[in-house]
């Protein structure tokens, strides 16, 4: 199945990512940490320990990287030992930093992450640090007008808007992260401008109730992208659900249904919608057809979830392939 929109081709950046880059400390725990007078509550033995970068925008510009595109990555750091780490990481995976901007004096987001060993579920405490947001005016009109795909969540939300206007004005098509637990109010007024809407069940549930003022919770997959497209006009929506899969549905054709790919032993879904998001992007510039670009995310994902960290098992092509049985690419 073709794409529902013109992609440009033959540009400089494959997928240019704004939004928050952070620093993961992830630990693997038997049990939670419980309130007062639980016996989980006091010191406990930790699993595997891992320090990796993270952020949705960030792990997706990541993905896109491994996978072999060009990725960019625009977000404001501070100068301290955290971001330092956050720009040597984006160096090692090949993500273009040259749009980060270092705030003297500022921290850098930092995370700590507790993940619970027998199903991969996750407790997050999250510092968002100092640095602040990134200045709209900061925003570089080539970095946007040269990439293929505009890829951002509403974090820098002024930002978010200046980068918008640039891409429409050029071409570029906007993809929208609308991760679990992750909507705002906010996302209303940048969703109606985007041209790819890849959303957590979670999130679409509350988009629906959000802009519709009721509180009735839809479930259905195919009743949510069908009430979404009906307020919105959105050229793709990919709707998210785990283990369920996932449901692709382009403006003027049917729905389908990627189902997730097994694992056999789950360590960790943190990352997990955000690599999946990095592929299927990285799959869509490189004009892949949407049934391999959904299967290759599908697979990315798995493979995510067999590592501790969204960047701790992040694929090749070369292996999303052999997975996922798409082609390689012309």
């Amino acid at each position: 199945m073709t794409t529902p929109f013109q992609l440009r081709t033959g540009t400089g950046i494959d997928v240019a990512g704004l939004g928050a880059s952070t620093l993961d400390a992830l630990t693997t725990v038997d049990q939670f940490p419980g309130g007062e007078g639980d016996e989980n509550r006091g010191v406990q033995a930790a699993g595997c320990i891992a320090l990796q970068g993270g952020g949705p925008i960030a792990t997706a510009m990541a993905t896109v990287a491994r996978l072999g595109g060009r990725a960019a990555i625009i977000d404001a750091l501070g100068d301290d030992w955290i971001g330092a780490r956050i720009l040597a990481e984006f160096a090692q995976c090949g993500v273009d930093t040259s749009a980060v901007i270092i705030c003297p004096g500022a921290t850098s987001a930092f995370s700590n992450i507790l993940v619970r060993e027998r199903d991969g579920e996750r407790h997050i405490i999250f510092a968002r640090g100092t640095a602040g947001e990134f200045p709209a005016d900061r925003i570089s009109r080539d970095l946007i007008c040269n990439a293929a795909v505009l890829h951002l969540n509403g974090r820098h939300f002024e930002a978010c808007r200046k980068a918008i206007e640039i891409a429409r004005e050029h071409g570029t098509l906007v993809s929208f992260d609308g991760g679990k637990g992750r909507f705002r109010s906010e996302s209303l007024e940048l969703l109606p401008q985007v041209d790819i809407a890849i959303l957590s069940l979670d999130f679409a549930t509350q988009l629906l109730a959000a802009a519709g003022g009721s509180n009735e919770r839809v479930e259905d997959p195919h009743e949510i992208t069908t009430a979404i497209r009906r307020s919105l006009d959105i050229a793709l929506i990919v709707l998210t659900d785990g283990a369920r899969g996932s449901w692709i549905d382009p403006a003027g054709a049917d729905t389908f249904h990627q189902p997730a790919f097994p694992v056999a032993h789950v360590v960790d879904t943190t990352g997990c919608g955000d690599v999946y998001h990095g592929a299927f992007l990285f799959a869509l510039a490189k004009e892949m057809p949407l049934a391999e670009c959904a299967s290759l995310a599908s697979a990315a994902a798995a493979i995510s979830a067999t590592a501790l960290g969204g960047r701790g098992r992040l694929p090749t092509l070369e292996e999303l392939q052999c997975d996922a049985g798409v082609p390689p690419a012309s």
